[in-house]
């Protein structure tokens, strides 16, 4: 049978169990529980040795496991991981790639919570990072890679000025260099982007954001391509291919082109401790049903509403990649065909007053710091996410004090204009009827 359809997938990707129960139930069933009760007595020394079955949530649930399975599969990897938080997800992915002595290049147009992680808390364990802020030019990232550097980071759809790299052009650099390409993949999704189809290697996710889609828990996820380059793994990634404890085989030995997700979830996720809950995973799985319809549908609202506010003499600027107006639209067309996105931003004419008056007049969007909901959502970057940069950072980044983000729902088109243009009206002084 030829491979089934992104929106089939999304519904019938899953694993088939046959655990005994008396009925089988079509939804992922919740396996709310901390631990698992042996049977056989050598059932536990099968799990120690072997990593048989289940013994305890924090290192495997069936739930978890399930959710783990649709993601991997419309992301187009090998296996996947679910943590507690994107920010767990991302943290994990670095921590299983670095060690203390090494380096990563990133780009300068990521979410600001990764931007921490990269700045202030891996530098206290020895690894540090460079930033390339002309993410379109791969010299700049070549120029930046030391012969210490083991990753390359960046996401595929950036916050806040919807920056894109070329993913193809820029896991080739990175494989030149026998080094991992991880992408955040967050705002784009596996329904509008796969990067790992696209060359990269290990793809992040924030699941709060749309692969749940309904704002009600957080989660993150590590999908991995299972691709390893086996003549540099031995010198870029020793710990993959090191004898486990008592000369035990190594992870590249066991599982070959998987080492990497299984360093990640045997040797760093457990460990560190970002577990799922099971409820919440089994909350992301239900959002992951209906992925696809919702980022179609965010995404033509998104689409209408930036060309709506590039018309308006209010508005500086939008930043959103599905207008030609955006520096790498050209690069989305190529590599987005089934939508741009839902989260862009745009500036106002005016000063942070003209935005505070603006979002307080809001009254469809919701004032909030999250994205990917079924709602519209807005939130004013300098005050907030990006309030700890410089004013030359937030400049670089396209953060500026009329600058506005927002996450696209699905609502009404009419509605979120109509909600749009009063918020203009009041922000600007300017009746409705003139603006219209």
């Amino acid at each position: 049978m030829s491979r089934r359809a992104f929106t089939t997938r999304q519904l019938h990707d899953r694993p088939r169990r046959d655990d005994g129960a008396i009925a089988a139930a079509r939804a992922t069933p919740i396996y709310l529980t901390a631990g698992f009760e042996f049977g056989e007595y050598d059932d536990a020394a099968a799990h120690f040795g072997r990593g048989e079955g289940y013994a305890y949530t924090r290192i495997g649930n069936p739930t978890i496991d399930a959710v783990e399975h649709t993601l991997a599969a419309l992301e187009g990897g090998s296996q996947a991981l679910l943590l507690a938080s994107g920010q767990a997800a991302t943290t994990v992915a670095l921590l299983s790639l670095l060690e203390a002595g090494q380096h990563i290049v990133a780009s300068t147009h990521i979410y600001e919570g990764t931007r921490g992680l990269l700045r202030e808390n891996l530098p206290r364990l020895g690894v540090t990072t460079d930033f390339v802020s002309e993410i379109d030019d791969l010299s700049a990232w070549e120029a930046a890679i030391l012969p210490t550097t083991r990753a390359l980071f960046a996401e595929s759809i950036s916050n806040a000025s919807n920056r894109l790299v070329d993913i193809p052009a820029l896991a080739a650099l990175a494989h030149r260099h026998g080094i991992v390409l991880v992408i955040d993949n967050t705002f784009a999704t596996p329904y509008l982007v796969r990067p790992l189809e696209l060359g990269a290697d290990v793809v992040v996710h924030s699941a709060s954001k749309f692969l749940a889609g309904h704002g009600s828990v957080l989660g993150g996820a590590i999908v991995d391509s299972g691709r390893i380059d086996a003549a540099t793994v031995a010198h870029r990634y020793p710990h993959l291919v090191a004898a486990g404890r008592g000369g035990a085989p190594s992870l590249f030995e066991r599982v070959g082109q998987d080492a990497r997700i299984a360093y990640a979830r045997e040797s760093v996720a457990p460990r560190f401790g970002p577990t799922s809950s099971p409820l919440n995973a089994f909350l992301i799985g239900q959002g992951i049903e209906t992925l696809s319809l919702r980022v179609e549908r965010q995404s033509a609202n998104a689409q209408a509403l930036a060309q709506w506010l590039e018309s308006r003499p209010e508005i500086a600027s939008v930043d959103y990649v599905g207008l030609a107006s955006h520096r790498d639209h050209e690069l989305a067309v190529r590599d987005l065909t089934d939508g741009f996105g839902a989260v862009f931003s745009f500036t106002l004419r005016g000063d942070v007053e003209t935005a505070r008056r603006f979002v307080e007049a809001l009254e469809v969007f919701t004032h909030m710091t999250h994205l990917g909901d079924v709602r519209s959502l807005v939130l004013h970057p300098a005050s907030t996410s990006h309030a700890a940069l410089t004013d030359a950072e937030r400049t670089a980044v396209g953060v500026h004090p009329g600058t506005l983000r927002v996450s696209i729902g699905i609502e009404d088109v009419h509605d979120l204009i109509d909600d749009l243009s009063q918020a203009l009206s009041v922000a600007s002084d300017v009746p409705v009827a003139v603006l219209a």
